[in-house]
């Protein structure tokens, strides 16, 4: 597969998952379930539909996970990280447009933060105080599993036919664990794409959180499988 064909799928499944999962949390009123799941559907969704043709990472750091593992090369992963952070822009794009024809306020968007991101209002709708150790803890440990299970249901040696499922079930518990915490990223180019439209004073200082943990436990995972499922000869 060219990788022109590759970058233009994940763009498309990076798309996907922000206006699906960040939509919802904008316009759904399901709660904090109803949001992990509609992120974890939109993986498995596209995991099916795109996965053949560019493995669906959907995320810059899966993409630096895969890299580290030796899956694909340093021209690939940047690419891969062009066309998910293009995507999602355009998807939060399109989602400031219809707040704004809805007639709704922007303030946070669908942004990720800790600490004093989130007001009153927010911890009143169950949301937590925790520093900037604590939401990198959260982040790095969160996408550290999430990429074990990617790695580990894409083997080769694995029954593959059901990654897809187990990838986004995975998704859906990172959220239910960390939306509180973090409004969960675990995804460096879903939290840049609502960063660039939240109105909120944090969302633009605080997002290089949400793009180091997420690299730092991706890269971690690559390592750690690599050890996992090395055959001895």
């Amino acid at each position: 597969m060219k990788l022109t064909n590759k970058m233009f799928a994940e763009c498309l499944g990076t798309f996907w998952l922000v206006l699906g999962g960040c939509g919802t949390a904008l316009f759904g009123h399901v709660g904090f379930l109803g949001v992990s799941l509609a992120f974890g559907l939109t993986v498995v969704t596209m995991a099916y539909g795109i996965g053949h043709i560019s493995g669906a990472h959907l995320n810059p750091a899966v993409s630096f996970g895969c890299f580290v593992n030796g899956r694909m090369t340093v021209t690939e992963m940047l690419a891969y990280w062009a066309a998910q952070i293009v995507g999602a822009i355009i998807a939060a794009g399109v989602l400031f447009a219809i707040v704004k024809t809805a007639g709704m306020e922007v303030g946070t968007f669908a942004a990720n933060g800790f600490g004093d991101f989130f007001g009153e209002a927010d911890m009143a709708a169950g949301y937590l105080h925790t520093n900037a150790c604590g939401a990198f803890i959260v982040e790095a440990v969160l996408t550290f599993v999430f990429l074990l299970v990617i790695l580990g249901s894409t083997d080769e040696r694995a029954n593959t036919k059901f990654a897809g499922l187990a990838i986004g079930l995975c998704l859906t518990l990172i959220h239910l664990i960390s939306i509180p915490l973090t409004n969960t990223s675990v995804n460096p180019a879903r939290s840049i794409s609502q960063a660039i439209f939240s109105e909120n004073a944090l969302a633009l200082p605080q997002l290089w959180l949400f793009i180091v943990a997420p690299l730092v436990g991706a890269g971690l995972a690559g390592l750690v499988y690599k050890l996992l499922s090395c055959e001895k000869k």
